[in-house]
Order: structure tokens, then C-alpha cells, then sequence
């Protein structure tokens, strides 16, 4: 009996970076979705308001790419937005330097396992496909709340 495997190509850095760039875009537009005092304030069943994920998704993208990069793993320490339009800035900002940024990971961290700030061991890879997974999860809240609030949230697909 003879079985067959099938060959599957990895995705480039730049194919990982340009998927991470889709999510980021959709998520912008999904802050954008927001009236600004729900944006703050609104949450379901006791979760966070969205505001509050999209903090955690700013606290993680630099750092996880700086840590990929480089082996050092510190934390965001930025000063929180009380605007949607200093959220929407501060993610424009963030979303350039990651751009920049991941570019400067080194081919080989991408598969060198580390610990990412003290508590996940993987390869760096699977650190940024952490990101994106968290960012996603946390979205899909958002598009709850959206719907709880009779918004339409943006199309899932379009990124």
C-alpha cells in the first residue's frame, strides 16, 4: 500500500505580512464602524468594550514584531486614546512602523523557538499568527456589538 502526501508551500514573509496588514485593515474599518461614545462605553454581556480589545491588539503588534525581530520581548508602554480619532491615528501610526519593522525580522527567527514576554513558547512565526488569531477572535466581538447596536459591520471577507 503506497500512500501519497501531499507538497505544500509556506507562505513568504511578505505573504505574512500582507495577510496581518488585510486583518489590521479590517479591523480599522470595523473602529471606524463605531459611534464614538460606544466605541468606549458599549460591551455585551460583561465583556470589554471594544476600545479596550483594539488597546490590546496596539499592545501586542510592535512588541510581538520588535521580539520576533530582535529576541527582546518589552512590553507596549504607550499612553491610552480617548478618541476615536486618536485610536484611528495611533492605528495608522502603528500599522506603518509595522510595516517597517517586520521587515527587518531575520529569515531564520521566523522558525527559532522563543518565549514571547515570559509566557508563550513558539517560533516566531506562530507569535505573529497569535496576533492575528487574538485580533480576529477580538473582532468577531466587535462585530457583536456592532450588530447589538444595528451596524452593519464591515464584510469579514474584505481584507
Amino acid at each position: 500500500m503506497t500512500t501519497e502526501t501531499a507538497q505544500v508551500s509556506a507562505l513568504s514573509a511578505e505573504d505574512v505580512l500582507k495577510h496581518w496588514q488585510g486583518h489590521r485593515g479590517l479591523t480599522r474599518r470595523t473602529i471606524e464602524a463605531f459611534p464614538e461614545d460606544k466605541l468606549f462605553s458599549f460591551s455585551v454581556g460583561g465583556m470589554r468594550p471594544f476600545s479596550e480589545l483594539v488597546w490590546e491588539f496596539i499592545g501586542m503588534a510592535i512588541p510581538i514584531v520588535d521580539g520576533v525581530a530582535t529576541g527582546n520581548w518589552v512590553k507596549y508602554n504607550g499612553s491610552k486614546p480617548g478618541t476615536k480619532a486618536e485610536l484611528l491615528a495611533l492605528w495608522d501610526a502603528q500599522t506603518s512602523e509595522l510595516t517597517a519593522k517586520f521587515r527587518t525580522i531575520p529569515p531564520r527567527r521566523f522558525a527559532e523557538i522563543d518565549t514571547a514576554f515570559g509566557q508563550w513558547k513558539m517560533s516566531g512565526v506562530g507569535t505573529i499568527q497569535y496576533a492575528v488569531d487574538n485580533e480576529i477572535h477580538h473582532r468577531g466581538q466587535g462585530y457583536v456589538y456592532l450588530r447589538a447596536l444595528g451596524i452593519e459591520p464591515p464584510q469579514f471577507w474584505d481584507r
